[in-house]
């Protein structure tokens, strides 16, 4: 067993949702939403009209699993030309490095007229593995190619995979969740592709409580994220909390069969 994929689990919102899971095609345009869905299924919502993107804030959070500190992540968007890059980190830190060791560095770009990814970038170290890979979503021919480098063996691979055209992506996909409207009891049906088929997490709005962290008390939206379909439905669970006033996610929980890790937010830097 594997403790600590969790780690780039959170960062990647779904990112062990996504892996070996059973495509479900997105329903036909015209089909009314299920009861509580607000927007169209298995599509992705450009923003709203007067969104504003967290730029050039770092969000630094302290991870816990069991009774030990297991590590520290962040997340930051930031202008890059006509897109917007988002940057996630994740370490394993202390007694929980020792057992399973982590660096994952991510970086996602997306348009952000439309919320559709266009490429990301991961370099990944979770226990023995060492991989360098790179994702571009070519939406014209609604196409996913991947590029990855295994660099302990020194082998390499190449993939295509078809896509619905526009996607979100493990990264930011956090945000993009955030861009919603959160309305409560609501689902938000979306396409997420990490390189290989496309797959549909589901996101529902739970409800919303304070949430006191380091960096201060906030309102918060609690949503939870599953798989829409697959074989790993109903076998792990997510959580997060956004901020209500400025959408930005205070809070990540993910729960397996092993336990609970949890990220918490230390602090924001602005600059």
């Amino acid at each position: 067993m594997r403790p600590l994929p969790i780690i780039a689990f959170l960062l990647s919102l779904v990112c062990v949702l996504a892996a070996q899971q059973k495509p479900q095609p997105p329903a036909p345009l015209g089909v009314a939403p299920q009861p509580g869905t607000l927007t169209a299924p298995g599509q992705i919502v450009p923003p709203a009209p007067g969104y504003r993107f967290p730029d050039n804030q770092t969000l630094v959070y302290t991870a816990e699993w069991r009774i030990w500190t297991a590590g520290t992540a962040s997340l930051r968007m930031e202008p890059a030309g006509a897109e917007r890059k988002v940057t996630a980190t994740a370490d394993s830190t202390g007694f929980v490095s020792l057992l399973y060791h982590v660096h994952d560095i991510f970086q996602s770009y997306f348009d952000p007229a439309t919320y559709c990814s266009a490429r990301i970038s991961k370099h990944t170290e979770e226990g023995f593995r060492r991989l360098d890979t790179n994702i571009a979503f070519e939406s014209a021919r609604k196409t996913a190619v991947l590029s990855e480098k295994n660099l302990r063996k020194g082998t390499s691979k190449r993939e295509e995979h078809e896509i619905p055209g526009c996607v979100t992506d493990v990264v930011s996909g956090i945000f993009y969740l955030g861009s919603l409207p959160l309305l409560r009891q609501a689902h938000y049906i979306f396409p997420l592709n990490d390189g290989g088929k496309t797959v549909f997490g589901d996101a529902e709005v739970e409800g919303s409580e304070d949430l006191k962290t380091p960096a201060g008390t906030f309102h918060a939206i609690r949503v939870q994220v599953s798989a829409a379909s697959g074989v790993l439905k109903d076998r792990g669970k997510v959580w997060i909390w956004y901020d209500e006033a400025t959408r930005l996610p205070v809070q990540m929980r993910g729960r397996l069969f092993w336990g609970s890790l949890t990220f918490t937010l230390s602090r924001v830097d602005r600059k």
